[in-house]
C-alpha cells in the first residue's frame, strides 16, 4: 500500500441533497428528497449492502446543481445523478451500488 493512501471506509458513498431554499430558487427538498433518501436507505439495509467496506447513505446541505435535481452523487466514483421516480432509484441501487455500472441515463 503507498504510504498515506488509504481504502475508502465504503464501496460508495451516497449523499441525497435535501436542501431546503426559501427564497423561492428550485431545491432538492421541495422534490421529496428526504423521502427519496429514506427510502434507498431502506433498500440499501434491506439488501445487506450498509456499513463498512459497502454503501453509506447520506444527508448533504446544498450540492448546487438543484436546477438539475433532485440530485444524488457517489462517491468515490465522482459520479452524478438527478431521478424522478422509485423506478430510477431502484436502477441506482441494482446498477450502480451493487454490479458498479453507472446508470448513463440519469447521469448529469
Amino acid at each position: 500500500m503507498l504510504k498515506g493512501w488509504h481504502m475508502s471506509y465504503y464501496r460508495h458513498h451516497v449523499f441525497f441533497c435535501t436542501n431546503l431554499r426559501d427564497d423561492g430558487r428550485e431545491c432538492c427538498a421541495a422534490r421529496d428528497a428526504a423521502g427519496a433518501r429514506a427510502y434507498v436507505k431502506g433498500r440499501v439495509k434491506e439488501l445487506g449492502l450498509a456499513g463498512a467496506g459497502g454503501v453509506r447513505i447520506n444527508n448533504a446541505g446544498c450540492l448546487d446543481r438543484c436546477s438539475e435535481g433532485p440530485v444524488i452523487v457517489v462517491y468515490p466514483d465522482e459520479t452524478w445523478y438527478t431521478y424522478v421516480d422509485q423506478e430510477d432509484l431502484d436502477e441506482i441501487i441494482e446498477r450502480h451500488l451493487v454490479a458498479g455500472e453507472p446508470v448513463e441515463r440519469l447521469r448529469i
